[in-house]
């Protein structure tokens, strides 16, 4: 008995430390900078600013002053694929701290935190699911029109089920996107169809990374898709890395740059690990919270 209480006390120990560890590093904000080969010959480079899952609480000092200074990147470009903010007290914090990248072209989708107040979820069977759920409970919805207006007002374009064009220093840019397809508001149908031959780049964003979207987008021809979503991981073990996506996306592809195929066609695909975390898991493990800074150069 004694040897089994020691163990258990252990255990509890390591979990404890884990957790510490955790809260720590959710504040550990980090820029990643990739270089991604997708642009014609002798195009001039494109700085493109991924953001995604801010789950932004006005209180998270640390977090606002991260998301404030990235308008030093300068970037050409904007891409924010959703769940900016977790209550309404935040959304006129979040539009003033994203003031500056405002002023940058951009595009934008939601995530189910922007619709929907987060709700407490048992985060063990989260991790034995591979992906949450959506609640059987009524649940508050943010002021999720008042954040597109803001949005859409500043000139970013919405692609929540939409397609669009910008001029980004000096090219022509594509854009189609999905509304969030976790909780069922995707409608692919809507912005399908080829590629637009007469644009320089055609660009492909959804707030999570299901494989029917990333082969409905590279099946139709996008050159790189942007995605969120995954935090990562966020709770990610040494060597292994993530245990689960939050999808159906394999955990090899959970972050970061890689590559997606759909029948005869091969492209691009970022999932960004995002910024921040539900109020009710505000830890990460080896997985820290960031925004990408992608430089999009000539094909070689």
């Amino acid at each position: 008995m004694k040897a089994f209480m020691k163990a258990a006390a252990g255990l509890v120990g390591v979990g404890v430390a884990g957790l510490a560890y955790g809260v720590v590093e959710a504040h550990r904000f980090v820029v990643r900078r990739v270089e991604v080969p997708v642009l014609e010959p002798g195009s001039s480079p494109l700085r493109v600013l991924h953001i995604s899952d801010f789950h932004m609480l006005a209180r998270q000092k640390a977090k606002r002053e991260f998301i404030r200074g990235l308008v030093d990147l300068e970037p050409d470009l904007v891409i924010d694929t959703g769940d900016n903010f977790c209550s309404a007290d935040s959304l006129q914090p979040l539009l003033d701290d994203m003031a500056g990248l405002l002023k940058r072209p951009g595009v934008f989708v939601f995530g189910s935190n922007d619709y929907l107040v987060p709700a407490f979820k048992n985060p063990f069977s989260y991790l034995l699911r591979g992906r949450s759920r959506a609640s059987e409970e009524p649940i508050p919805e943010l002021p999720h029109e008042e954040l597109r207006q803001a949005f859409t007002a500043a000139g970013w374009l919405d692609l929540n089920d939409k397609s669009g064009t910008l001029e980004v220093a000096g090219q022509q840019v594509a854009f189609r996107g999905t509304d969030d397809a976790h909780h069922d508001r995707d409608h692919y149908e809507e912005v399908a169809g080829p590629a637009d031959d007469d644009a320089d780049l055609n660009i492909g964003v959804t707030h999570a990374p299901y494989r029917k979207i990333l082969d409905a987008m590279v099946g139709d021809g996008m050159d790189i898709i942007f995605a969120g979503h995954t935090h990562g991981g966020q709770v990610c073990l040494p060597v292994k890395g993530a245990i689960i996506t939050n999808c159906d996306l394999d955990t090899d592809r959970v972050k970061g740059l890689s590559q997606h195929s759909s029948g005869a066609r091969t492209g691009w695909l970022h999932v960004s690990a995002g910024v921040g975390s539900s109020p009710f898991a505000p830890y990460r493990t080896f997985c820290r919270p960031e925004v990408t800074l992608l430089t999009l150069v000539p094909r070689a």
